[in-house]
């Protein structure tokens, strides 16, 4: 077993059901769901769950925090500019917010951010120095 990896990615969510209508909206499809508790959805080798923030802080054992979104950025590359800017367009009209529309970036590749409608931070980007395999994942080339 590699110590080095991640198998799920849980986020909180204040609205459960508008987590959902929101992903629909992307193209997503639930895997697993328990009715208004999590949904899950199976992404290439992991998973990702939306977790509502009452039931989340009770599973963590601390049912009176206050769970927020915190300093992280989810990303998804795509192979092109153009995919990149389809992928952030169908996220705005899904209802995301704004945040950096794609553009040429410093590192020599483009990209752009918005937020999902509970704050999370999403990049859509284009790496050239980063190829994509062909189910859509990535593996670090070497230096």
């Amino acid at each position: 077993m590699t110590p080095q990896r991640v198998t799920l990615i849980t986020l909180g969510v204040a609205d459960l059901e508008c987590a959902k209508t929101f992903y629909a909206a992307l193209g997503w499809t639930p895997t697993r769901e328990v009715e208004g508790q999590v949904v899950f959805y199976q992404i290439n080798g992991m998973a990702l769950g939306f977790f509502g923030l009452g039931p989340l802080a009770k599973d963590q054992g601390r049912p009176d925090a206050q769970l927020g979104t915190g300093a992280m950025t989810l990303a998804q590359n795509f192979s092109t500019e153009a995919e990149v800017d389809a992928a952030y367009k169908t996220a705005i009209n899904a209802g995301a917010t704004v945040l950096k529309e794609p553009q040429k970036v410093f590192w020599g590749g483009y990209s752009g951010y918005y937020a999902d409608p509970d704050g999370h931070v999403w990049e859509v980007a284009h790496n050239p120095f980063w190829p994509l395999n062909d189910d859509g994942s990535l593996t670090l080339p070497p230096e």
